[in-house]
């Protein structure tokens, strides 16, 4: 596993996702309304919904196709839906926004 520079914070918008490509990976990027960063796979389990074009409340992006609602912590899908997203591991140095691959 490595890391790699994925954004500077000040290109993260609150609660407004940002798609990121790491070795031929779609990976979406949101800025929590506590400042928290998180990072998941950009591709809903369901029927392969962009995440970054979702809407985030709290911890949680909805699918823009069906609204599925899963967990940007661990990548869970909530019930009574099931399945679950890929998430990586986040690291912020100064404005600089890493992630481990």
């Amino acid at each position: 596993m490595y890391r790699i520079k994925v954004a500077v914070i000040t290109e993260l918008q609150e609660k407004i996702g940002k798609t990121v490509e790491v070795d031929g990976q779609e990976i979406a990027l949101f800025r929590l309304s506590d400042g928290k960063i998180r990072a998941v796979e950009n591709r809903c389990p369901h029927k392969g919904g962009t995440l970054s074009e979702g809407i985030v409340s709290g911890e949680y992006v909805f699918c823009p196709l069906h609204d599925w609602k899963i967990c940007l912590n661990d990548g869970l899908v909530q019930a009574p839906d099931t399945g679950c997203v890929k998430t990586y591991e986040v690291m912020v140095e100064g404005q600089d926004v890493y992630i481990r691959v």
